[in-house]
């Protein structure tokens, strides 16, 4: 899908006006091509790619040296909340209810439901905040791609405050809203390529947090109320610590192949 976002980008980049039938002609017409992607990435990388893959090593170093100063705790604040809100879409996909969705200046959060599969709804969290962290950075590699990322962000923010959010999640929906709002603005109306470099340091932080996060509460040890204790308490057989490092692979899996993908766009693009 982000190979025809990327590709109405540069189409609709080429003209000055455009109408609502000429991004359906786009898509078709890509759809017709997408069978060409370089998944093999013969003809990586050009200046583009490099300088993505770039800020890709820069936002992992950032992460890895200062993630745990205060100017980045609102990343980390998000980084739970997504945690958070994996759980809840999980809770509305299998039929549940949820009923808050709460984060903690401690960085600890909790999403009160009822109803819905907990077998899907469990592991949603850590799973699903890996995942999102994947695809924000598979969907940073086109203008299209990124805006769509930044609104999915802000989508999630806004409903959050209609189920019983606490001050921090309310704090964390207008900082990041406002933020968001801003950069698609002067992505769209006076500077680009700039969003893109947003919306791939929110998939790094979030898919990097969520790697060292199941590392340190599921596999270095047990936690009492964790989301592995709960896979274990579903299915005996399964030890928290196995739960734990299923998990982290998973994430980890979900970074490389999200890298991967992006690399695969662009360079389909070029």
């Amino acid at each position: 899908m982000s190979v025809l976002l990327a590709d109405i980008a540069i189409d609709l980049g080429e003209v000055d006006h455009f109408e609502f039938n000429d991004i359906w002609r786009i898509l078709f017409k890509d759809i017709r091509n997408m069978g060409g992607a370089a998944w093999d990435l013969k003809g990586c990388c050009g200046p583009e790619e490099s300088i993505f893959l770039a800020f890709y090593a820069g936002y992992g170093l950032i992460f890895f040296f200062i993630n745990s100063w205060a100017v980045m705790k609102p990343m980390r604040l998000l980084s739970v909340f997504v945690h958070e809100f994996g759980h809840a879409s999980a809770c509305w996909l299998t039929g549940g209810k949820v009923k808050k969705i709460e984060v903690y200046d401690n960085e600890g959060g909790i999403t009160g439901y009822s109803g819905g599969w907990k077998v899907c709804v469990i592991p949603a969290g850590y799973v699903g905040g890996a995942f999102w962290g994947g695809a924000f950075v598979a969907m940073s590699g086109s203008r299209i791609g990124a805006t769509i990322v930044a609104c999915l962000i802000l989508f999630a923010l806004f409903i959050s405050l209609f189920h019983d959010p606490n001050k921090t999640v309310v704090f964390i929906s207008i900082g990041f809203g406002i933020l968001l709002l801003a950069v698609i603005l002067i992505e769209w109306l006076w500077f680009h390529p700039f969003l893109e470099y947003v919306t791939l340091f929110f998939g790094v932080f979030i898919g990097v947090y969520s790697v060292k996060d199941i590392y340190d509460d599921l596999v270095t040890r047990t936690a009492e109320g964790s989301d592995a204790v709960a896979c274990n308490q579903m299915w005996p057989c399964c030890l928290p610590r196995c739960v734990g490092v299923q998990f982290w692979l998973i994430a980890f899996a979900f970074q490389v192949l999200g890298l991967y993908i992006a690399l695969v766009l662009m360079v389909s693009n070029d």
